[in-house]
């Protein structure tokens, strides 16, 4: 198999700590290890792995992600397919561009669409797989296309519609599917108006995360405000926002129940954002996991609702 995997794919490394891949800088070592530069590598990637009847996991920007202290047990495939074009309206990127570049490139051609993203981290191929959202705005907002390798190793162009996407989740994430590339629908608009939004949801992100550790983003899902009580959603209705339907931040939950600063050795609920954990040193994926089952439990018993976890957790 080794002999195998070495053949198909050319600079594979086996043994690699996937830690140092992540932003909560936490996870073993991957079995086998690629960087897939172009489409073609990714479809061969994983083309590899199923013929030699191994795992595979793909890596983007490693945000929202939690690997199990064990490691992974086969075939990590790095993304980084990294082109892109825009022309006119119209933006066309492979997965493994990040969302950065993207709001940067786009503001300053004035097109409005991707200013939500201002701050997010992570690949565009995380943010569709994810439907990642924030400022009332979703990936899926823009989306025309996307391209995406299925279970069988078929490459499909998926409209908008078909990618089935829902809060923090699409056809892709439900169907462990590949995304390759998109395609994106953007508004023209003034330049100097949308690079301000981009750069004051950057800021707003500094002051309010907790960047200046190691984390892994959002812990849990924001809650769906209709399946509280009555009596509950009366009482919680000056904290609702729109996530982009009605929803109580779990952060104002976690705070309500005085979970800040609660800790698992080193891995802290932190106190400027309740909804992250952060990595304090040396901090152990058995540790995350053992602080989120504490915290569903109290948000469990205070206010009868199951806390749904936004973090993949890779083992």
């Amino acid at each position: 198999m080794q002999k195998k995997l070495e053949t198909l794919l050319p600079g594979i490394k086996k043994n690699i700590l996937l830690a140092p891949y992540t932003t909560f800088q936490i996870g073993g070592r991957a079995r086998y290890f690629f960087t897939a530069r172009t489409s073609d590598f990714i479809v061969r990637a994983l083309i590899a792995a199923k013929n030699a009847r191994i795992p595979f996991f793909i890596l983007g920007g490693g945000s929202n992600l939690l690997v199990s202290d064990k490691g992974f047990r086969g075939l990590v495939v790095q993304i980084k397919n990294l082109k892109f074009k825009i022309k006119n309206s119209f933006v066309y990127t492979e997965a493994g561009v990040s969302m950065s570049v993207l709001v940067k490139e786009t503001g300053k051609r004035g097109l409005s669409g991707f200013e939500w993203a201002g701050g997010l981290p992570g690949s565009v191929g995380g943010a569709i797989r994810g439907n990642a959202g924030a400022f009332k705005g979703e990936i899926k907002d823009n989306v025309l296309w996307v391209e995406a390798l299925d279970a069988k190793g078929n490459v499909k162009k998926l409209s908008s519609l078909q990618c089935h996407f829902s809060y923090r989740s699409s056809i892709f994430k439900e169907k462990n599917w590949v995304v390759l590339s998109a395609a994106f629908k953007l508004k023209k608009g003034n330049t100097r108006a949308i690079q301000a939004i981009a750069k004051d949801h950057i800021r707003y992100r500094k002051e309010k995360h907790p960047l200046e550790y190691p984390n892994a983003g959002s812990i849990f899902k924001n809650c769906d405000l209709r399946k509280f009580s009555l009596g509950l959603q009366k009482k919680l209705q000056p904290a609702v926002k729109l996530d982009p339907f009605p929803v109580v931040p779990t952060a104002y939950l976690n705070d309500q129940a005085g979970l800040k600063g609660m800790r698992q050795n080193n891995i802290q609920i932190s106190r400027k954002h309740p909804n992250y954990m952060v990595n304090l040193g040396g901090g152990t994926a058995k540790d995350v996991i053992l602080l989120v089952q504490k915290v569903k439990k109290i948000i469990k018993k205070k206010f009868s609702i199951d806390l749904e976890q936004e973090v993949e957790y890779v083992e």
